[in-house]
């Protein structure tokens, strides 16, 4: 029986996909299906592949309907409102991480080296913030080669998607093919949609089997990365401070909506009252 809620949360993780910087897999480990995604995309190459398919397609069919929908909302919030919608996505990110701590039961498994696997991988995604973004063009008349390095970034994206804190649409925008990117999902471009589509596939079944093996042989520490990936992606989120006092305000409440909003719904995926 399919999961309809988790078309809901697909939608969730498609909306922060789009936004460079906020990684779905944070998402989805907010809304409390990051593993059984893992273990759902590991399973299509096994002989229980309906039982994962059933899963998956809600989460799909709703990150398909975010990523074609709200790509225009969200990049008319960035154009115009990048501060306070960044702060929303702030809060949200840092309301998640109290909740990876409690599952990681970091007090009693963390011990010296994991911390500092945390902190280097804080570290590591933090310095994407300093990488230049000064590709804003986009890609036309594309040849074959053009092709081929939107499968490739397609690959990457996807790969950084799947991690927490490390945004695929970060990777692209790096890679020089965001904007080009979300261009054909505006003007719904099939040729280059169908491309990166396809490495994005590509990769989620290739990284998801590597995660797999990481939470089941070094739990511990595979959570102490990610919980450094999504503390990093704090200083990628973070706009600047407002100079202007209403501006200031409207992101203060933004961030502190985003964080009540990722509380409430911890406590509701926990089954908490």
């Amino acid at each position: 029986m399919f999961e309809w809620r988790n078309l809901l949360k697909g939608m969730m993780m498609g909306a922060s996909d789009v936004v460079p910087g906020v990684s779905g897999g944070t998402i989805a480990l907010l809304v409390g299906i990051y593993e059984r995604l893992i273990e759902a995309i590991n399973g299509l190459s096994t002989k229980e592949w309906k039982k994962h398919v059933v899963f998956l397609i809600p989460v799909g069919l709703g990150m398909g309907i975010a990523i074609l929908t709200l790509s225009h909302v969200i990049s008319w919030l960035i154009e115009f409102f990048p501060q306070p919608t960044f702060f929303f996505f702030l809060g949200l990110i840092l309301a998640i991480i109290p909740t990876l701590l409690r599952e990681a039961n970091y007090k009693k498994t963390f011990g010296g080296m994991h911390y500092l696997l945390l902190v280097i991988a804080a570290i590591a995604v933090a310095a994407t913030a300093f990488i230049g973004e000064d590709s804003v063009t986009i890609m036309t008349n594309l040849t074959w080669a053009d092709y081929l390095f939107l499968l490739f970034s397609g690959w990457l994206a996807s790969s950084a998607m799947i991690l927490p804190g490390i945004s695929g649409s970060l990777v692209l925008l790096l890679m020089g093919v965001y904007m080009t990117v979300m261009d054909a999902i505006k003007s719904f471009h099939l040729p280059i949609i169908i491309v990166v589509g396809l490495g994005i596939v590509l990769g989620l079944l290739l990284t998801s089997k590597l995660i797999r093996y990481l939470f089941i042989h070094y739990r511990a520490a595979t959570y102490a990365i990610m919980i450094g990936f999504v503390v990093g992606s704090l200083f990628v989120v973070y706009p600047g401070w407002p100079n202007d006092v209403l501006l200031m305000a409207i992101s203060i409440l933004a961030f502190l909506c985003g964080y009540v909003f990722a509380y409430l719904l911890g406590k509701v995926e926990r089954g908490e009252s």
